[in-house]
């Protein structure tokens, strides 16, 4: 391996800095973003070596500057939207406007409903 989410062992980052009694989510979204992508992979959205491939898929900025559960959630993203579950700009659109109905993609290959019943790819 060597891209940038390789940084095992790597110098030059600096001491890791421990937060004394430190919390499992730092703000409200990210235990959100841990349920969904928990709720993804037992609906059989993708399995967690998939989920894994595409933190390691997402792009070099990205992955240093969105932090631990902004990675997850364009993983899950990236995953959503490769799977056919998720539009084109359907997350923008309804980050303008909460109210907004949802935008269903023109070709849907699967239901949520069924994704228990798929296997994971």
């Amino acid at each position: 391996m060597n891209g940038i989410h390789d940084l095992g062992g790597m110098d030059g980052f600096g001491r890791v800095e421990r937060e004394a009694n430190e919390p499992v989510f730092h703000a409200p979204w990210e235990g959100r973003i841990f349920g969904l992508a928990n709720l993804a992979l037992a609906l059989g959205v993708a399995n967690i070596d998939a989920f894994r491939h595409a933190i390691e898929r997402l792009p070099p900025l990205t992955y240093l500057s969105v932090g631990y559960y902004g990675r997850w959630l364009r993983a899950l993203e990236l995953l959503l939207g490769e799977r056919g579950l998720l539009a084109e700009g359907e997350l923008e659109a309804r980050l303008r406007d909460p109210r907004a109905p949802a935008v269903a993609p023109a070709s849907r290959p699967v239901a949520p409903a069924e994704l228990g019943s798929r296997r994971p790819r």
